[in-house]
């Protein structure tokens, strides 16, 4: 039975109240943390099978977001035990490393960002990403002086937590609106973007927009770096699966009683667009800055030549 806890957690990831990659890989942890806590299974078939339903009922919140079913894979991969107290106690020691895993990984993914930028450098972002924030945070740290455009990033305007954060660390914020990307580009150094899903080809899955950015970018001369721990890394297409675009409720886009008065026209909201590796010049992990026609390498090196569902039904 899955618990009261893994149900609010998949609603507060479906309804972006959990959002970021790696803020949903650790609440998806969390949750099966508490799956196995609060089990009343009474063997370690059920146990097990009361494991999988919830990870199975996280996985199915965000399909692009390919943090979530990593932190499910780690999980579920590091669970052993013939009893149900020793599996319960290894899905806390698993749930405790990933965590542990995920703090030491942006850290050291924000200090080798911050390589990239010089001091007095102007930064683009679009949407929110606390990989590329911590790129900012560790070049700030090292004394740089560093700008930022925010692109507010609709219809969620996700854009205004990152000037809102951005301005608590003393960063000089422009706010614009998504059109104005390409006026802007020209006063900046730097287009820093976080990353959902990283493809075998380099390909990045990230917020709608993204991709539009890059190639005005790459037309104006100004390089693209993406930013995103090695959890991003999307195994199943190593096996020519492609990763799916979420796509979102219309209202996001056009409230209910304007589109009536529209004459009701077709709407549609995808969460994400795929930029291709031609327009990126640096996808920057914690494991260091690769040119994003080489990840399949590490790719290959974390997840093999395919992947595992551990949630899957027996």
């Amino acid at each position: 039975m899955v618990t009261e806890d893994v149900r609010a957690t998949a609603d507060d990831i479906a309804d972006m109240e959990i959002r970021g990659a790696a803020t949903i890989a650790r609440a998806a942890a969390d949750a099966l943390e508490s799956q196995a806590t609060d089990s009343d299974a009474d063997s370690p078939a059920a146990f097990r099978a009361e494991l999988r339903a919830a990870a199975r009922h996280l996985r199915d919140t965000r399909p692009t977001a390919v943090s979530l079913p990593n932190a499910l894979r780690y999980v579920l991969g590091n669970t052993d035990g013939e009893t149900v107290a020793a599996l319960r106690a290894s899905v806390t020691d698993a749930a405790d490393a990933f965590r542990q895993q995920l703090d030491r990984a942006q850290d050291d993914l924000g200090a080798i960002g911050a390589n990239r930028l010089r001091d007095g450098d102007t930064v683009m972002t679009h949407c929110h990403s606390t990989d590329a924030l911590a790129c900012v945070k560790a070049a700030l740290d090292d004394g740089k002086h560093i700008e930022a455009v925010v692109k507010e990033t609709r219809p969620r305007k996700q854009g205004h937590i990152t000037a809102d954060q951005l301005r608590e660390w003393g960063v000089p914020v422009t706010l614009i609106v998504d059109n104005a990307g390409r006026r802007y580009l020209d006063a900046v150094d730097h287009v820093l973007v976080g990353a959902d899903s990283i493809a075998a080809d380099g390909s990045v899955i990230n917020k709608i927009g993204t991709s539009m950015l890059a190639v005005v970018a790459r037309e104006r001369g100004v390089p693209v770096m993406v930013a995103a721990q090695t959890l991003k890394l999307h195994p199943d297409t190593l096996t020519g699966n492609t990763v799916e675009i979420e796509m979102r409720d219309e209202t996001e886009v056009l409230a209910a009683a304007d589109r009536h008065q529209l004459g009701a026209p077709d709407v549609e909201n995808p969460a994400f667009d795929v930029t291709p590796p031609r327009y990126v010049d640096a996808i920057v992990t914690e494991r260091g800055q690769f040119p994003p026609e080489s990840i399949v390498t590490l790719m290959r090196e974390l997840y093999g030549d395919g992947t595992t569902e551990p949630w899957a039904e027996d």
